[in-house]
């Protein structure tokens, strides 16, 4: 069987990949187009181990070059698909909105186009718990409504969702959307907070404290929700929205104490406004995921942030060093050749 993971080379992506080989029996087509969302130099060392792997092939494309994505699926007939490429950030989707439209909506009716064409037997979508919004109703439920985005990023998702059960009703494509709630772990993408802070409190930095400090979110551990990836991509479902988090919720003054108490250094606190497109509280219930999937995350958010510091302390600090030489090293190179 083969399996197209879509942004295959990022944080989630690249965890999943890791895992359809370690299962064998498959084949891995990775599609990705190692953009500049952050340094490319990072998605390069996520897959540098598979790229020895006779069952794992890599592509670099993008999702919304048609022409370059058919002619992937033509020479590979994949039999499923792991659709996780988008642009991600809520803030950054407010300042570029048409890039989020194009790569988060039109990108995905693109797969959705060619998995109607290649007859797909399953599609697997990554979807977000931004859909929710600011409701007050807790935990968040897929029966929720989700129709008041607060930002560009969480509109493209839930557009992505609708359309996607397009294709199930007209088409009749096996889809499963997966909403994520903030996933994290070792190798984490460097803008999302665990890693930024954790990185700004080891060096010694001042810390962005948006609002209060009272704001809530549901952290989910990176191998819990490719536990999940995986079970949907194997039920064949014939269309389902399922949440896929940890069930529980940290304040950010809680996480900030968290990382003092792991890393044993004290952060130095700079109070800033709510940013706008930020929710105060993301929380899933999980129990649809349990009854469909069999999903039962394992990982606390203190035994989360624990592996991460470790994984951070251990590879990151030199490692981030050579890749930011790399990187630089490599725009200065592209400037001069476009002189």
């Amino acid at each position: 069987m083969k399996i197209l993971v879509t942004g295959g080379a990022g944080f989630i992506g690249s965890n999943t990949i890791n895992s359809l080989l370690a299962r064998g029996g498959c084949e891995v087509i990775c599609v990705d187009d190692f953009n500049d969302y952050y340094d490319p130099s990072i998605k390069e060392k996520n897959i540098e181990s598979f790229l020895t792997n006779p069952r794992f092939k890599l592509y670099r494309a993008d999702i919304c070059d048609m022409k370059k994505m058919d002619e992937v699926f033509s020479k590979e007939k994949p039999d499923k698909v792991i659709h996780l490429a988008a642009r991600a950030g809520v803030r950054e989707s407010i300042k570029k909105p048409s890039l989020y439209v194009n790569v988060n909506v039109n990108g995905t009716v693109n797969m959705l186009e060619l998995a109607k064409k290649y007859n797909i037997k399953n599609f697997v979508f990554a979807s977000s718990s931004s859909v929710y919004g600011n409701q007050k109703k807790l935990p968040f439920s897929e029966n929720d409504p989700a129709a008041k985005s607060v930002s560009v990023y969480a509109a493209t998702k839930k557009t992505g969702e609708d359309i996607a059960h397009l294709y199930h009703r007209m088409f009749g494509i096996n889809i499963t959307c997966l909403r994520f709630f903030t996933v994290y772990g070792p190798a984490g993408r460097p803008d999302m907070a665990p890693y930024k802070f954790v990185r700004l409190i080891l060096n010694g930095e001042q810390i962005p404290k948006y609002g209060d400090g009272f704001s809530k979110r549901d952290y989910t551990y990176v191998e819990d929700v490719v536990a999940g990836i995986l079970a949907a991509l194997d039920k064949n479902l014939p269309y389902e929205i399922i949440n896929l988090g940890n069930s529980e919720t940290v304040s950010l003054n809680d996480f900030i104490s968290l990382i003092e108490k792991l890393t044993g250094k004290k952060a130095k606190v700079k109070k800033m406004p709510m940013q706008p497109g930020d929710v105060l509280i993301t929380y899933a219930d999980i129990a649809k995921a349990k009854k469909l999937l069999g999903y039962k995350p394992k990982t606390s958010f203190e035994q989360g942030m624990k592996r991460f510091i470790e994984w951070y302390k251990k590879d990151k600090i030199v490692v981030e060093t050579k890749i930011g030489f790399v990187y630089k090293k490599l725009v200065q190179e592209q400037k001069m050749c476009s002189r």
